[in-house]
């Protein structure tokens, strides 16, 4: 009986800590990618800003061909959306909405992924002497749930490397018309 109340103890006090260790955790998490594409800031700018376009060059679209999309609002621009839905674990089931839309320089989304929470996300297209860096950016608020914020450390690590699949895709259909083999394989 004795060593049960110890045990019992012990993960209470271990749940604490970990619990108190959460709380120094950053409260948000933030990924980014760059790529530099060598092309103007207005061949690039149509195809983050449309939604339509969006699956040529997602890293996602490739997991589930089946997935169903649905696209309302404005064909681009500020109020353009999409949802999707998917069974595939990588793709799931969300929406996206251009709330802000800077031509030829920035676009703003807003993503909803149910009960996996909301993100805002971001496209900057900045001009420089061999062409276009984009950058493509993820934020989230983890707020006060300590698994929320252990699992933010993951999130660079998760989403990374599917954005950096996304832009060189994203570069190669800008460049050339067509993805490459390079980027299909990425």
């Amino acid at each position: 009986m004795r060593f049960l109340l110890r045990a019992s103890l012990a993960i209470l006090l271990l749940a604490a800590i970990l619990s108190a260790i959460a709380f120094l955790l950053p409260a948000a998490a933030h990924v980014e990618r760059q790529a530099l594409i060598r092309k103007p800031a207005e061949q690039i700018f149509p195809l983050v800003n449309d939604f339509r376009q969006f699956n040529r060059w997602s890293p996602w679209a490739d997991y589930d061909p089946e997935a169903h999309y649905e696209f309302s609002g404005p064909a681009s621009g500020v109020g353009a959306q999409m949802r999707w839905s998917s069974e595939h674990p990588n793709v799931g089931t969300g929406s996206q909405e251009i709330t802000g839309s800077e031509s030829n320089r920035r676009v703003d989304v807003s993503l909803d992924f149910g009960a996996q929470g909301t993100a805002k996300a971001y496209y900057l297209l900045t001009d420089t002497d061999q062409g276009t860096l984009v950058t493509w950016a993820f934020d989230t608020d983890l707020g006060n749930n300590p698994v929320a914020r252990y699992m933010g450390l993951l999130f660079d690590r998760w989403i990374g490397k599917d954005y950096e699949r996304g832009l060189a895709r994203l570069k190669a259909i800008a460049e050339t018309g067509s993805l490459s083999q390079s980027a299909e394989q990425q």
